[in-house]
């Protein structure tokens, strides 16, 4: 049956595919008949996503993405890759006045340093074939969407944004495509913390057209669609995701 969204004969790798919109990813992926490679640095959450992929040929690594040494042994070992998915970041809210500088660089280190340096060792191992797709995971705040607390994580993902497209640029030549997907509110863990009220979750959902925060499967879909060949024309761009959120 004709699927220009088809992820046959393609080997992709997922970061951060122990939970969310990184396993939400994998798991789809591998229904699409992708060959996938995900990696977490949760071992046990990571396993459960392998055992909930369908098909065959995938992998598994556990990788610290703080640990630049890690990124390095992980690529040396994996297989020749079609696709990338940078999806691995954390958050720590906070107020301005309250952010040191250690918590900073933990964050820039994950959200940004990582991914960027995961893609250039994946080009300088030759890992990474032409007509790629490579994907980030960013969000609405590195586009300027604003939130109390939110300034670290913000600056991090502006600078993924950015990245992505003199990514494209530079990579053009090799016809690999970068973009990213920027979606606002997700529901995934977060939603069940300490760190927001059920009473200020459902007031800020009102703020949303269609009624409510986005499923991890809906930006796994994007995400798809960008790495499949029916965006082979498609680079360099941010793919807000947002339920309407911004047309306010």
């Amino acid at each position: 049956m004709y699927n220009p969204f088809s992820l046959e004969n393609k080997t992709i790798l997922i970061t951060g595919a122990s939970s969310g919109i990184g396993r939400a990813t994998a798991i789809e992926c591998s229904k699409l008949g992708a060959k996938v490679i995900i990696t977490a640095r949760n071992r046990e959450r990571l396993q459960k996503t392998f055992d909930s992929l369908e098909g065959n040929g995938h992998e598994m690594y556990f990788c610290d993405l703080s640990d630049s040494d890690a990124i390095g042994d992980m690529v040396s070992r994996i297989s020749e890759i079609q696709g990338l998915i940078n999806n691995a970041g954390f958050t720590k809210l906070l107020p301005l006045q309250f952010v040191k500088e250690d918590t900073l660089k933990s964050i820039m280190q994950v959200n940004t340093i990582a991914p960027i340096m995961l893609l250039q060792k994946l080009l300088k191992q030759k890992k990474l074939r032409t007509h790629s797709s490579v994907v980030f995971t960013s969000s609405l705040a590195g586009l300027g969407t604003v939130s109390v607390g939110n300034s670290m994580y913000a600056a991090t993902k502006g600078a993924i944004s950015a990245f992505v497209k003199n990514a494209a640029l530079d990579l053009s030549v090799k016809k690999i495509r970068v973009n990213a997907v920027c979606p606002a509110m997700i529901s995934t863990e977060i939603l069940n913390s300490e760190i927001v009220t059920k009473e200020q979750l459902e007031e800020d959902i009102k703020n949303y057209p269609l009624g409510r925060y986005g499923d991890p499967c809906d930006v796994a879909f994007a995400i798809i669609y960008l790495l499949s060949d029916a965006s082979s024309w498609i680079t360099g761009t941010n793919l807000i995701i947002d339920g309407g959120l911004t047309l306010k």
